[in-house]
C-alpha cells in the first residue's frame, strides 16, 4: 500500500501552482497525496486533479481569530487521519503540523514559501511579528526536512537556527506550448503583472504609470489584501480604459494571458527583507510565455537577469520614469529579439522537470 502524505496550507488551493507540482512529483514517488486548505466565499470549484483535495470552511477569513481557528481545525484533521508523513507549507500551517507529528510520532518536512516573519503586512506590527518570530524559533530548529524557494532565504535560516534547508525553486513544468505558436497580434502593448495583490508589490506605481502611456494595456492577475484599494486607484485616475484587473485565475488557466503580454513586470518595494530576497514564481512564469521582464534590482531577481539576459531591472519608481523605461524597452526590437532567444534558452534550463529532483531527494 502506498504511503500517505498530507499536504495543508492557508490558501482555497485554486492559483497555487507550487503545491500542486510538488503534489505531482509525490504521486510518482507512489504517494498517496491529500491536499488541504480552505474554502471562501468567493472561491472557484476547483477543477479534478489526479490527487485528493479538501478545502475547510472557517467562520473567521483573516487575522488572529482565522489562524487561531485554522491551526485547531488542522490540529484535529490531522491527528484523526491516517497518514505516513506530513508537509507543512509556511509558518502559518507549522504549528498544527508540528504538535501532530510529535503526538503521532510520523514525520514532518516543512515548505517555506516565503520569508514568512519578513512579509509587509508583518513589518511594522511589532508584537504580532514577534508572535511569530517566537513560533519560528521555538519549531524551526527542530525539524530535520525542510526547504524554501531561494538561496538567500535559505541562508538566513542557515545562520539563525544552524539548519540546512534545501532550495526548490517555483519553476513552471516544461510543456510543448500550443499557445506560443498562435500569438495574437494586437493593436496595443500589453504590460502584465500577475500574483498577489497585496502591498508593497508595486502595482500602485505601475497603475500610475499608465498615466503615461497611450499606445499600452496593464493586466493585473491576482487577488489580494489591497484589491478594492486598486480598482479605487483605477477609478479616481480615469484609468479604467487602460487597466484591466482579472481577479484570480486558476492557474490551468492563467498562461493563456500571460502568453499574450509583451512584458512581465515584478517590482517589488524593499519593505522587509522577504521582499528583498524575494524570487517569485511570477518571474518563471514570464520566462516560460517567453516575455522579457522589469523587475526590482534586488539579489535574488537580479542574478536571474545578469544570468540569463531576459529583461532590465527597474531605474526609478517615479511613475513618469516607470512609463518611459517601459516604453523605451517596447520600442527596442533588436534587443526584444535578443531576449527572445535567450528566454528560449532560460526556459529550457528553469523546468521544473530539474529542479524537482531535489525534492525527490528529500522524500
Amino acid at each position: 500500500m502506498n504511503k500517505k502524505i498530507i499536504i495543508s496550507v492557508t490558501n482555497d488551493l485554486v492559483s497555487d501552482m507550487r503545491v500542486h507540482k510538488v503534489a505531482l512529483t509525490l504521486l510518482k514517488l507512489d504517494y498517496q497525496v491529500l491536499l488541504v486548505g480552505r474554502k471562501l466565499t468567493n472561491s472557484k470549484i476547483l477543477q479534478i486533479r489526479n490527487y485528493e483535495c479538501k478545502r475547510m470552511k472557517l467562520l473567521f477569513s483573516k487575522g488572529v481569530l482565522f489562524y487561531a481557528e485554522y491551526n485547531f481545525r488542522l490540529f484535529l484533521f490531522l491527528l484523526f487521519s491516517k497518514t505516513n508523513v506530513l508537509l507543512s507549507n509556511d509558518l502559518d500551517t507549522l504549528l498544527a503540523n508540528f504538535l501532530v507529528s510529535k503526538i503521532k510520532n510520523i514525520k514532518l518536512v516543512y515548505d517555506s514559501h516565503e520569508y514568512f516573519t519578513e512579509v509587509p503586512e508583518l513589518v511594522n506590527r511589532k508584537f504580532t511579528q514577534n508572535v511569530w518570530l517566537a513560533l519560528e524559533k521555538f519549531i524551526l530548529p527542530k525539524i530535520k526536512f525542510s526547504y524554501t524557494v531561494c538561496h538567500s532565504i535559505a541562508n538566513i535560516y542557515k545562520e539563525k537556527y544552524k539548519i540546512n534547508m534545501q532550495v526548490v525553486r517555483n519553476i513552471p513544468i516544461c510543456t510543448d506550448d500550443k499557445y506560443l505558436k498562435n500569438k495574437d497580434k494586437k493593436s496595443k502593448k500589453i504590460i502584465i503583472y500577475q500574483g498577489a495583490v497585496n502591498v508593497g508589490r508595486g502595482i500602485e506605481t505601475m497603475v500610475k504609470a499608465m498615466q503615461y502611456l497611450d499606445k499600452h494595456v496593464f493586466w493585473i492577475i491576482g487577488g489580494g489584501d489591497i484589491f478594492k484599494e486598486i480598482e479605487e486607484l483605477i477609478f479616481e485616475l480615469k484609468l479604467e480604459h487602460k487597466v484591466k484587473m482579472f481577479g484570480k485565475l486558476p492557474f490551468t488557466e492563467l498562461k493563456k494571458y500571460t502568453i499574450k503580454a509583451d512584458i512581465g513586470i515584478s517590482l517589488e518595494e524593499n519593505m522587509g527583507l522577504n521582499y528583498f530576497y524575494a524570487l517569485p514564481n511570477k518571474l518563471f512564469d514570464y520566462i516560460h510565455a517567453e516575455i522579457p521582464i522589469l523587475v526590482s534590482p534586488f539579489p535574488e531577481m537580479k542574478r536571474i537577469i545578469d544570468k540569463f539576459q531576459i529583461g532590465e531591472y527597474l531605474s526609478n519608481r517615479n511613475p513618469k520614469n516607470v512609463a518611459e523605461q517601459i516604453n523605451k524597452i517596447l520600442l527596442n526590437q533588436e534587443k526584444i529579439k535578443t531576449w527572445k532567444l535567450n528566454l528560449k534558452s532560460a526556459k529550457e534550463q528553469l523546468c521544473w522537470q530539474n529542479e524537482e529532483n531535489i525534492l525527490m531527494k528529500i522524500f
